[in-house]
Parts: structure tokens; C-alpha cells; sequence
């Protein structure tokens, strides 16, 4: 009888755990989740790019363990619900996860890895809880706290200004979160915040923050928020005379490409994962082939799936095997060169890595220097 409980026992077990992939075959087979089509089709084609340039590269190297890497990709369209239910289909068909790439899908994908314990890795979700439901789920982007942290030390310390604005999108996560984290640290090393204005998600105009901006005479203004409505509230700022450096974060990538004058930005800064005119043998040697594959510059959605791709990668080979605790194990001890810079992981499962202070000068982007986390916020 005792015989028979434990046999059973067993089997319910065995029931219960979930059965990934191995690399018995041919291939190793790795699951991807993006929005590749729907309205942030354009972040999630980018970091799909990005990731498959990496696969592509070291596949002509030989691969992982002697076989060949085969992603393995499903469209979620930017809903959470599509995400789980593509998790769910690469359950047991795959060894490891890259995804997803906005953060309220990676969330709701991340509680179900952590309960799988599958290796999971999100290579732009920015989101403090991506990482949050368990041991196995990593990032390869820094947070949005740490950007407007940044940002708030940047103002203070390297520009030496004493006071500042703050115009913000009051009903996206994104920008009110920055929105606080620069206020903290900026008044945390002494400085004041003389206006801090917000706007809706519809809104189009914005002379009334504006005006009541330009009466409390900033020496800069804060605006964390996508390059589309940068543009639109930089035009207007200087229509209206405010004529300050704006500052702004990672939203920003991609500004060049919608503003009509780009000679409006000159002298205004904001933080980036990497940027394309850093000399790094890494970074140079990822925009000649990334450019060559996809005739076009890619931005940090790219860079970051592609230094996502080589953590995972990097962790699978030195584990030896497809086990999935032998990889977690690999990927929390990570320390490599990537193209967005060195990154090593903190308890959080967050990257500790530099980060790219980028100014406009005649119209153009140029790289003023490269914060290691020692210089730049705490986290």
C-alpha cells in the first residue's frame, strides 16, 4: 500500500512540472514574444531585429553547444492576454524566453515563467515589477526610476543648475514615474522643482504649462515622455519663448525622425541605453551589421535585443546544457561587454550598466559621456 501511495505521489509530481525543450535534436529552440503588429508594433520589430541578428551571427559560429539556435516567434500585438496565451504554447516547446518587450505583458508572461521556473529575459521592459515574480526573470534595459534618477544627478551635478521644471503626461505610467524620481533626486542634492506641470494623453496644446513654466524662470525642464509629443511641446515651448534646455530620458530615442527644426533641440540632453557615436568596438561592430542586414540605424529597442539574445546565449554555454535552473544560475553570475555596455546583475535581477548622456548640437545627436552606475543615481 505504502508502495502504491509513493508511486503515486510521484506521479502527480511529475503531472504537475512543467516539461521544457531539450537540445537532444538538432536545434536549441528559443521562444520570442513582441508586438509585431498593433500600435508598439514599431519597439516590438526593433527588438525582434536586434535579437535575431544575434541568433543569425552566432549560428554562422557554430551555435550553442554544437547545435544550431532557432527562435522561435509569436506576435502578441501588445496585449497581455495574447502574451499569455503565446506563453503557454511555448511551454514545453522551448528552453528559455526572450520577452516581452512592454512591461504590462511582461508582467503578466513573468508570473507564469516564475512558477515554471523558466529562463526569461525582457529586453526593454522597463517596468520595476517585470523582475518581481521570481529568480529566473532578468532585463537587459535599465529602469525607469534609475533614468529619471539619472537625469535629477545629471542636472544638479554635471549642468550645475540650481532650479527646474517638470512637465509630465499625468495617464502614462512612463512619464509620471520619472516625473517623481527626477523631482527626489534633483531636491535631494539641493535643487527646486519651481513648477511642476501636467498634461492628459489627449491633449495637443500646451501653452497654458508652458506660460505658467516660463513664469517661474527654470534653468531647465524636465519632460519625460515619447519623442512624438517631445517634439510637439519643444516646438511650443520655443513658439513661446521658453527657450531653457529640456531634459528628457530613453522616450526620446528616435525625436531626430519627427521634428521639422531640429536645430530647436540644440542644447538639450536626455539619457539613452547606448548611442550610435560611441567608438566602442562593440557598439561600432553592431551598427555595421545590423545595417548591412536591415539597411537602416537601429535604435536602443535594437541594441537592447541584441545584448538580451547574447545574455541568455552567453548563460546557456556556460551552463553547459538546456537545464533551466543551469541557466538561471548563468544568467544571474552575467558579466559582459555588450553593445548598451558592461552588465552584471543586482539582487532586483536589473543591470548594472552605463548610461549615454546625449545632447543636440546644429540638429544633430551628439555623445557627451557615458555614466557607470558608480557616478550616476543609486539604485
Amino acid at each position: 500500500m505504502k508502495r502504491m501511495v509513493s508511486l503515486l505521489l510521484t506521479l502527480v509530481m511529475l503531472v504537475a512540472l512543467p516539461v521544457f525543450a531539450s537540445a537532444d535534436g538538432d536545434t536549441i529552440r528559443i521562444g520570442g514574444l513582441a508586438p509585431l503588429t498593433g500600435d508598439v508594433a514599431v519597439y516590438g520589430v526593433a527588438a525582434q531585429r536586434g535579437i535575431d541578428l544575434y541568433i543569425e551571427q552566432l549560428n554562422a559560429n557554430g551555435g550553442l553547444l554544437g547545435k544550431q539556435v532557432e527562435m522561435v516567434w509569436y506576435d502578441e500585438k501588445g496585449d497581455a492576454a495574447e502574451a499569455v496565451n503565446a506563453y503557454n504554447r511555448l511551454v514545453g516547446d522551448v528552453v528559455a524566453l526572450i520577452g516581452d518587450v512592454t512591461s504590462k505583458p511582461s508582467i503578466a508572461v513573468a508570473e507564469l515563467a516564475a512558477q515554471d521556473n523558466m529562463p526569461m529575459i525582457t529586453a526593454t521592459s522597463t517596468a520595476y515589477d517585470v523582475t518581481t515574480p521570481g529568480p529566473n526573470i532578468f532585463r537587459a534595459c535599465f529602469l525607469d526610476p534609475y533614468q529619471g534618477e539619472m537625469m535629477g544627478t545629471y542636472a544638479a551635478n554635471d549642468m550645475g543648475v540650481k532650479t527646474a521644471a517638470i512637465i509630465y503626461n499625468n495617464s502614462d505610467d512612463y512619464s509620471t514615474g520619472l516625473a517623481e524620481s527626477f523631482k527626489a533626486k534633483f531636491e535631494e542634492l539641493g535643487g527646486t522643482v519651481v513648477a511642476y506641470e501636467a498634461y492628459a494623453s489627449s491633449d495637443i496644446d500646451y501653452k497654458a504649462q508652458l506660460t505658467n513654466i516660463a513664469d517661474k524662470n527654470p534653468e531647465v525642464v524636465f519632460m519625460p515622455d515619447y519623442y512624438n509629443r517631445v517634439a510637439m511641446i519643444v516646438k511650443q515651448a520655443r513658439e513661446a519663448g521658453l527657450n531653457v534646455p529640456f531634459l528628457g530620458a530613453d522616450g526620446w530615442d528616435g525625436l531626430l525622425t519627427v521634428v521639422d527644426d531640429p536645430t530647436i533641440l540644440d542644447g538639450c540632453f536626455f539619457c539613452n541605453h547606448y548611442s550610435t557615436q560611441d567608438d566602442d568596438e562593440n557598439v561600432q561592430n553592431f551598427l555595421k551589421s545590423y545595417e548591412e542586414k536591415y539597411n537602416e540605424t537601429p535604435n536602443s529597442f535594437s541594441a537592447l535585443g541584441y545584448d538580451a539574445a547574447k545574455i541568455l546565449c552567453t548563460a546557456i554555454e556556460n551552463a553547459g546544457s538546456t537545464d533551466a535552473q543551469a541557466i538561471v544560475d548563468q544568467m544571474k553570475a552575467t558579466s559582459i561587454d555588450g553593445v548598451t555596455g558592461h552588465i552584471v546583475y543586482d539582487d532586483h535581477n536589473d543591470p548594472q550598466k552605463s548610461v549615454a548622456i546625449i545632447t543636440f548640437e546644429n540638429g544633430e545627436m551628439k555623445l557627451v559621456e557615458k555614466l557607470m552606475p558608480t557616478t550616476a543615481a543609486a539604485e
